[in-house]
């Protein structure tokens, strides 16, 4: 049995991973989100959805899950918020929002349930970055506040690799490209994106369950730009 933690679930990429590992009755989803409504009409017997707002980070409701579920095997760290406005004009409300959701929601979540993770196999961490916080990609104007919240991320996720070197814990960053889901549609409403959330969640649900098996503390880019 594995208990998987994944974050926003309720729609696009972390709605389609969800729906995917909870086809393996063996699989146990911890599904949170602002929004869980969507996950809750699944009805499905492994799946339970809970309302988490990484903004306002609810240290008994993640204590209480670890109460009832024990182990947490695997963490999706999917949750994020995309904006896309020229950097003169971000707020430094708009940077703090930003890195809260993308960056220190991860941290916080991290740091709750690590001590639960790796008591009886190999647990792994699965950090959901993008090709803007990747080191020498293509960058484009409008996403300086995401984009460096994702490489924080990014960064972070390399940092607790060495820390957990001699655990049995595992944790990657995949970075992603462009995908056509409701985020990326709200903030660039005129472009198009070469991959459908649900094509992008096969591969993160493979991953998940099985990139630990290969690797420890990588960013790994998962997009068909070129570079």
């Amino acid at each position: 049995m594995n208990n998987i933690v994944i974050t926003g679930a309720s729609r696009g990429i972390g709605y389609e991973t969800a729906l995917l590992l909870s086809k393996n009755p063996q699989n146990q989803i911890i599904a949170l989100s602002r929004n869980p409504e969507p996950l809750k009409e699944l009805d499905l017997p492994n799946v339970y959805a809970f309302t988490f707002d990484l903004t306002n980070f609810d240290q008994e409701l993640i204590s209480s899950i670890i109460n009832r579920f024990g182990e947490i095997h695997i963490l999706i760290n999917n949750a994020g918020t995309l904006l896309n406005q020229p950097f003169i004009e971000i707020s430094e409300k708009n940077w703090l929002d930003i890195f809260q959701v993308n960056f220190f929601g991860a941290v916080k979540l991290i740091r709750s349930v690590l001590p639960c993770m790796g008591k009886n196999k190999k647990a792994h961490i699965v950090n959901i970055g993008s090709m803007g916080g990747f080191q020498g990609s293509v960058k484009f104007a409008g996403l300086s506040a995401y984009s460096a919240s994702k490489a924080a991320l990014a960064n972070f996720t390399e940092c607790l690799a060495v820390e957990l070197k001699d655990k049995n814990i595992a944790i990657n960053c995949l970075a992603l490209g462009a995908v056509e889901t409701e985020m990326f549609r709200e903030a660039f409403p005129m472009a198009s994106a070469p991959l459908k959330d649900e094509q992008m969640a096969e591969h993160l649900a493979w991953f998940a369950q099985n990139g630990h098996h290969f690797y420890q503390g990588k960013i790994l880019p998962v997009a068909l730009s070129i570079p």
